[in-house]
């Protein structure tokens, strides 16, 4: 049954609104709503101010405040009539403008089939809803009232309506701990989405119902007086039947008959102090036998809806099988009203929207991420994975899994030790190596499932995500997180790489990049978006830019020379280059150097380099950052460079740190080949941390092809760093 007169709004409002000031707001927006939509019909005939105040006295049912009450009387103005947003601020201020205007975008919203455009309208909605959790508690009141009065529309129309609230503004209820909004959303849906299972289970109920009542009040008054000698100071029992909704998922999804679900019935026991709901729990025990592992504690671990009960399944004497639920007074009204009840209105308190928004992100896990990530989702290109992460945290079938404290973590089914991880925090997930499920190590793609206790390894060495991460992880805020590193990761490559080139080239001219200034840089490569050194390396690193170009550039065509580069060039000439044929290794104003590789180091190609000349040995070609240089004597180090070599290899040796498995060794040597690199030494040793380190000594041309060989290395699904040795 409807409300129909400002009467029905004014009784529900004065039970708990008592100033005139705020009675006085709630009369000014019906009387604003009523004179705007005047003339005004919905499709059941009736008038328009039925829908608004309907939605009113929804929200007054849930104890909101008048600004609330307010936004709800006018939350079709300015869509439906000639009352601008700026009216609305200038007549009700800021505030309940605000929640209108959430409101209105949302309701523009059409959820194509579309996938851009789908994304679009889920990223307006869900950005209206980041910024204040009032538009989602009007919207769910606007959509309870649709819903109730869906008879009035043609079946099309009833269909996609009610599809729409199965799939997005039931599960957002359920997220918001809502309960009755959201059984009352499903089970109408449900009408209108299956109506043949929907009757046939409103049909077994109403077959069962009396046999059910006799049942339920007998155990009522049961319950009642074998917990009445323990006098309790508040005690109130009331039976319930499971709403249709639930019974008709688990008939689907678990495939069985309506008589094989016997927690049809419920029975709620509530008390005053969570001391009692343990000691009633108890007493139930003692008096029923117990289902075996029907037992679930949400006191000690709450749902992440805020929702706290004991929950026991036991059998009566004479054989009838039914659900207790256990909960104080406070857990009761959260039960059934969410977020709603915990930030019910309260007189003499200023409101705050920033308070309380903080407060239930404080609350409401996933609707904190929800406000983080929306600052993220300004930008057009992290709109599909923003939409994708909000959709999972809010419309998805969840998993319930624990931290090691006993933290509860909600997950999307078929969520990762990865996308746990990276629900943690984003340095846990780029820092994993491993993980441990009910204490038994388990691979990362292992499913989770609700119940698992879950320990991540990390290794603060390890190199970070690979491209197969992309893979494992199911959750679009992971992947996001992911993507983010990787990106980083391969322009720090590339800007290694362009670095290494673009000195190749300037050693092989006797030049250095300190003489590339920023003025030279904005002057010259302007055209190309470079204004910063590291630019200039990432454009040689994509191959956009060569280095000869840029040493050409700065050095100039060989007719218009400044006088510093032909100074340059006049040094160059009159230089004695001598380039060793065994090592590929140039010492100036030497002929016939005696050289040899450091064996400590095996510095190859593109490698910063010293020589160390030694009594009697020549001089041994080191990397400037080998291990033993701190011991050598500074007055026999002496300046090389690298000149080509073609077709010279040189042996290096490097670590590969990896998570212990089977195919390690072998994943590593293909990998090796694949680059065209020859092995000379392989060893691997494995510690009890579930680590394995190779050491390897490999052959190659230049610092270059052994980069590129690391990277792809890098990507193998249990390597988590590579380094050179001795360095």
């Amino acid at each position: 049954m409807g409300y129909t007169s400002y009467e029905d709004l004014y009784k529900l409002t004065s039970s708990y609104i008592h100033k005139e000031a705020d009675q006085a707001l709630i009369k000014k927006a019906y009387d604003t709503a009523v004179m705007l939509h005047n003339g005004q019909l919905r499709k059941s005939g009736e008038p328009y101010i039925i829908h608004p105040l309907n939605v009113a006295c929804n929200l007054a049912v849930l104890h909101v405040g008048p600004a609330t009450i307010a936004a709800g009387l006018l939350h079709d103005v300015v869509e439906d009539t000639e009352f601008s947003n700026d009216d609305m601020i200038r007549e009700f201020g800021e505030d309940i403008a605000s929640i209108v205007d959430g409101v209105t975008k949302v309701n523009q919203l059409k959820f194509s089939s579309l996938e851009q455009k789908q994304v679009e309208n889920h990223q307006h909605m869900l950005l209206a809803m980041a910024k204040d959790i009032r538009v989602i508690i009007v919207k769910l009141a606007d959509r309870l009232h649709n819903i109730r009065t869906l008879d009035a529309l043609n079946s099309e129309k009833q269909e996609r309506i009610a599809r729409e609230t199965l799939e997005i503004y039931a599960p957002l209820a359920h997220k918001l701990g809502m309960f009755r909004i959201k059984a009352e959303l499903e089970d109408t849906a449900l009408k209108y989405c299956d109506s043949q299972m929907y009757n046939k289970i409103m049909s077994q109920i109403k077959n069962d119902q009396s046999a059910r009542i006799q049942n339920v009040d007998h155990t009522i008054e049961e319950i009642k007086k074998f917990l009445s000698p323990y006098q309790f100071e508040h005690l109130e029992i009331k039976g319930r039947i499971k709403n249709i909704f639930s019974i008709y998922k688990k008939m689907k999804t678990q495939n069985k008959s309506f008589e094989d679900i016997y927690d049809v019935l419920a029975i709620r026991v509530i008390v005053n102090t969570v001391a009692e709901c343990y000691q009633v729990l108890g007493l139930i025990h003692g008096h029923y036998t117990p289902v075996p592992k029907r037992f679930k504690d949400y006191i000690a671990v709450p749902k992440p809806n805020m929702y706290q009960s004991l929950h026991t399944t036991v059998i009566s004497n004479d054989g009838f099988t039914f659900e207790v639920q256990i909960r104080t007074q406070e857990m009761d009204k959260i039960a059934e009203y969410g977020v709603a009840a915990h930030w019910a209105y309260k007189e003499n308190v200023e409101y705050s929207r920033e308070k309380e928004q903080f407060e239930i992100a404080q609350k409401l896990k996933w609707y904190g991420e929800l406000l983080k990530f929306s600052e993220e989702a300004e930008k057009p290109a992290e709109a599909k994975d923003y939409v994708e992460t909000v959709k999972e945290e809010i419309l998805s079938t969840n998993v319930y899994v624990y931290t090691p404290i006993g933290e509860v973590i909600d997950l999307p089914r078929g969520a990762t030790p990865l996308d746990f991880a990276y629900k943690i925090h984003t340095n846990i997930g780029n820092k994993t190596v491993g993980a441990i499920v009910n204490n038994r190590i388990v691979p990362l793609d292992y499913e989770l499932q609700t119940g698992d206790i879950i320990s991540i390894k990390t290794n603060k060495n390890s190199f970070g995500p690979s491209d197969n991460w992309l893979k494992i992880a199911k959750t679009a805020h992971a992947k996001h997180k992911i993507k983010n590193f990787l990106n980083k990761q391969n322009k720090d490559i590339l800007i290694a790489q362009g670095k290494n080139t673009l000195e190749e080239e300037f050693r092989s001219n006797k030049l250095s990049t300190s003489e590339i200034t920023n003025e030279f840089i904005s002057k010259t490569f302007s055209k190309n978006n470079v204004s910063t050194l590291e630019d200039l390396y990432l454009e040689i690193g994509k191959g956009n830019l060569s280095a000869k170009t840029v040493c050409t550039k700065l050095t100039g065509d060989g007719t218009n020379l400044t006088e510093e580069a032909l100074n340059r060039q006049i040094e160059r000439n009159q230089r004695i280059l001598t380039t060793n044929s065994e090592t590929g290794v140039v010492v100036e104003g030497l002929t016939n150097p005696q050289l040899k590789l450091g064996s400590c180091c095996n510095p190859i190609p593109g490698d910063e380099i010293v020589g160390y000349v030694t009594k009697g040995n020549g001089i041994v070609v080191h990397h400037c950052q080998c291990k033993n240089i701190k011991s050598f004597q500074m007055e026999r180090l002496i300046n090389l460079s690298w000149a080509t070599a073609p077709g010279r290899k040189y042996p290096v040796s490097i670590k590969v740190y990896a998570t212990s498995s089977l195919n390690l060794l072998v994943e590593v040597m293909n990998t090796i080949s694949a680059s065209g690199m020859s092995i000379l030494a392989i060893s691997a040793n494995s510690n009890n941390n579930l680590e394995t380190v190779v050491k390897l000594k490999v052959m190659t041309n230049n610092l270059l092809e052994l980069e590129k060989m690391i990277v792809n290395m890098k990507k193998l699904k249990s390597v988590y760093n590579i380094e050179r040795d001795n360095l």
